[in-house]
């Protein structure tokens, strides 16, 4: 599902310094990116007048990077400089390589550049990051890849549709949200759609898809058919009515209300609709958690991995972990490939379609784009999925975070945070660091 980074390189420099030196440098630069399998665009030479970088700058205003990186190859006035950089709203790294100490010339002279330049840009606030380190040290790459991958996010925000089916329950103020706020801090859309309207529509799925539907996840769920089947099947037309929905609308993801009137009202769950969903890379959040569904994908994003939303709803002192958990609606991508998935019924309602498996072990972020008192800010942990049985029927996972357990729950609970934590598995934290930068919001660390 990841796509792949594309990065725009524009190496600037003036003909009085060493040009052989500098264009050797530039093509150890590109050969390090491309070898980390980034997309590189931008000037094939040096770009040394500045009639080049306004080129350069007009490629940049017409196909957006998800990172402009501007290396130093010598010392430049911060003309060029500026004119490159304020042509596009993708993120801006300056990177300055080092230069032996010959006692003899100078010959590249490249962190004055970017301090030259650093400066202009400041006096207009113009944000930027840097990096002053030799083309082969694998810290400027991992810098590099964070902001990258960060900007794409930024970029995707603001080219999302959210689906929001239903209003949130009373008493969840955790799912609270502002269509307003959203789509001028980060550009998104929330679409309304209507329930008893969304129920009308899923009680005319085609049987033939949601048969085939069916017999697929009969291959990964042992006893599909040992549940009641008509319960079943409306699961299965909502995850077939949602897929029509997110492909005809454009939506990205869904925050839906799942209780009662999944229930009451169509004779089913929703979970193992948004399970399926959420596997398929269009992540769902119950009790209508937009900012939750909001979170996931900004993480399947960065991982190129499905994202949960669970609840926190344990502490484990044996192990030093917290159990993460929710009725059934985890991905299948996180099972546990050492224990069976099963389909089950809702353990207060009584009725299917849940998925039931514990989420596989390995290395897991954790965040959640929280509102809790009134401001946005990026809640960011990371953590190791143990392997253990299930804590609780349903989908759970035993979750040792980079913290004590308690310290990391008093934090969520003196903090008042949202009951839903999303994950997915990797290390993406220093990508999330660099987006909230980017989207000038304050970090809460777990």
């Amino acid at each position: 599902m990841n796509d792949v980074i594309e990065i725009a390189l524009i190496p600037i420099a003036r003909p009085t310094f060493d040009i052989p030196l500098a264009e050797e440098v530039t093509g150890q630069v590109r050969a390090v990116l491309n070898e980390a399998g980034v997309a590189v665009s931008g000037p094939a030479t040096l770009v040394t007048t500045l009639e080049a970088a306004q080129a350069a700058a007009a490629e940049l205003a017409h196909h957006p990077p998800d990172l402009l990186l501007l290396l130093q190859a010598t010392f430049a006035d911060s003309t060029m400089a500026m004119a490159v950089a304020q042509a596009t709203d993708a993120p801006l790294l300056m990177w300055a390589v080092p230069e032996a100490h010959t006692g003899g010339r100078l010959r590249l002279n490249s962190l004055c550049g970017i301090n030259l330049a650093g400066h202009a840009l400041t006096r207009v606030s113009h944000p930027y990051e840097t990096v002053y380190a030799p083309p082969d040290d694998p810290t400027a790459l991992e810098k590099i890849t964070a902001l990258a991958m960060a900007g794409r996010v930024k970029r995707r925000l603001q080219q999302t549709r959210l689906g929001r089916l239903g209003e949130n329950p009373d008493g969840f103020d955790t799912c609270k949200f502002d269509a307003v706020a959203l789509k001028q801090r980060f550009g998104l859309d929330v679409v309304q759609f209507n329930l008893p309207q969304f129920f009308a529509q899923v009680k005319t799925a085609d049987p033939q898809i949601v048969g085939d539907v069916a017999q697929t996840l009969g291959q990964s769920l042992s006893n599909l058919a040992e549940l009641d089947q008509t319960a079943t099947r409306g699961t299965l037309s909502t995850y077939v009515t949602l897929s029509d929905i997110a492909q005809t609308e454009k939506i990205d993801g869904f925050a839906m209300r799942c209780w009662p009137e999944f229930f009451t009202e169509l004779g089913c769950a929703a979970c193992g609709a948004m399970s399926m969903l959420s596997n398929n890379f269009t992540p769902c959040s119950c009790e209508v958690d937009v900012n939750g569904t909001i979170t996931q994908l900004i993480l399947q994003w960065l991982s190129g991995e499905p994202a949960f939303g669970s609840d926190l709803v344990s502490v484990d002192e044996a192990h030093d972990a917290i159990v993460l958990w929710h009725c059934g609606l985890a991905p299948q991508a996180m099972a546990d490939p050492a224990a069976e998935q099963r389909g089950t019924i809702h353990s207060n309602r009584q009725l299917p379609l849940l998925m039931e498996f514990p989420l596989k072990p390995g290395r897991v972020t954790i965040a959640r784009l929280s509102e809790a008192d009134g401001h946005y800010k990026l809640v960011v942990g990371g953590g190791q999925m143990l392997q253990a049985p299930l804590s609780f029927s349903g989908t759970s996972g035993l979750l040792r975070f980079d913290h004590p357990a308690r310290q990391v729950l008093d934090t969520i609970l003196g903090e008042g945070l949202e009951h839903h934590l999303s994950i997915t598995y990797g290390d993406h934290v220093p990508a999330l660091l660099a987006l909230a930068k980017m989207l000038d919001i304050p970090v809460l660390q777990l």
